[in-house]
């Protein structure tokens, strides 16, 4: 394929296409669509971090490798159990796929913000969460992908440890907002200036 700049422009084909292996020559990109559809020949990937020194790949580990057209990805947790699982959305009409996380369980944290001067959700806040020597950091921009987007909740991982020492939310208003030993394993929701937080009860109803 070629990638010309001019989208009036229309190469040549270079050599021979082996059309075994799927492969087809398309002179100018720009009309590529009208006959190929390119997310339907490749294979999902999966990478997990590695100490946020490297990148190892699982795919075919956690069996997410299909050959699908699948167009957006979301870690979401399905299960209210504080471990991500990732929601797979196909195009044309496919059906969602959860790949459900069965890593061993560790704690966890999740965050809601309610803001005041600030948006109502918070979209826009940078939270640091401090737990020993180790600092996490999160921005609440929901992922909004092909016909998809991720609930408006931060999600804090923090293997064994039983608490978060200290928790600073940047609103967007630049209001700044500390919190401190905030234990694990729950959802807490946090309202703009306030020192108390509320904790969520799955199956309970919130007024917004």
């Amino acid at each position: 394929m070629s990638q010309p700049c001019n989208k009036n422009c229309n190469v040549s084909q270079p050599g021979s296409v082996d059309k075994e292996l799927n492969e087809f020559w398309s002179g100018n990109p720009w009309n590529i669509f009208e006959q190929h559809n390119l997310s339907s020949f490749e294979r999902n990937r999966v990478f997990i971090n590695v100490h946020g020194e490297n990148f190892l790949e699982v795919s075919h580990l956690t069996g997410a490798d299909i050959d699908a057209d699948s167009r957006a990805v979301l870690a979401v947790d399905t299960r209210n159990n504080g471990q991500l699982d990732l929601v797979l959305r196909q195009a044309g009409g496919g059906p969602l796929r959860i790949f459900e996380n069965r890593f061993p369980a560790s704690n966890f944290l999740k965050v809601s913000l309610r803001g005041t001067q600030s948006n109502r959700l918070g979209i826009g806040a940078r939270l640091v969460a401090s737990v020993g020597t180790q600092k996490i950091v999160r921005e609440l921009y929901p992922v909004n992908s092909n016909q998809s987007q991720a609930p408006s909740i931060v999600h804090f991982g923090i293997g064994d440890a039983a608490q978060i020492d200290r928790l600073r939310v940047h609103w967007p208003s630049g209001h700044e907002q500390e919190l401190t030993d905030l234990q694990c394993n729950q959802h807490l929701i946090i309202e703009e200036g306030q020192s108390q937080v509320e904790a969520v009860v799955p199956g309970q109803r919130i007024a917004p």
